[in-house]
């Protein structure tokens, strides 16, 4: 069992932002305006941010990064944050599109600093979902040999799922 040092340490070499998305799990997508998550903080009953520490708050980080397209955030000094998965809106979900999804999405988790190692990454798609396919990507972080996996949605239609 880690100590409180151990875990403090790891707290602070993954980061603690506020919570932007509400499934860490698998994003859909970003409403821009809708962003913020709110805690009631027990202590005073009072609103107030809630907050990501440690690999949740690398989860949303990929997945940000992930529905972010590459190059939007040049004028504030990050022209190569971002990916490129939303160029592929409008494409066929063709096996060139799909590798071009799993290209795209190794680029951008490559591209995260607190990303040691990419395990897998596997574009699936269903039958039932023709105009979607799902990333599914095996990650191991920076300080654990435990894999973190995502699966990311892309509507290649652009319409929501």
């Amino acid at each position: 069992m880690a100590d409180a040092a151990s875990i403090a340490r790891r707290a602070a070499r993954f980061g603690t932002d506020i919570r932007l998305l509400g499934d860490l799990e698998q994003a859909e997508q970003r409403e821009r305006g809708s962003d913020l998550v709110t805690v009631v903080r027990p202590e005073t009953s009072g609103t107030d941010l809630q907050r990501l520490t440690g690999v949740p708050d690398l989860q949303q980080a990929l997945l940000l990064r992930f529905l972010t397209r590459q190059g939007e955030l040049a004028h504030l000094g990050h022209p190569d944050y971002g990916s490129r998965l939303p160029e592929l809106i409008g494409e066929p979900n063709t096996e060139t599109t799909r590798n071009r999804a799993k290209l795209y999405a190794l680029q951008a988790l490559q591209a995260e600093p607190r990303v040691a190692q990419v395990r897998s990454i596997e574009v699936r798609t269903r039958r039932s979902r023709p105009n979607r396919i799902d990333i599914a990507a095996s990650v191991l972080t920076i300080d654990s040999d435990t894999p973190l996996n995502l699966v990311f949605p892309v509507q290649l239609d652009g319409g929501t799922p």
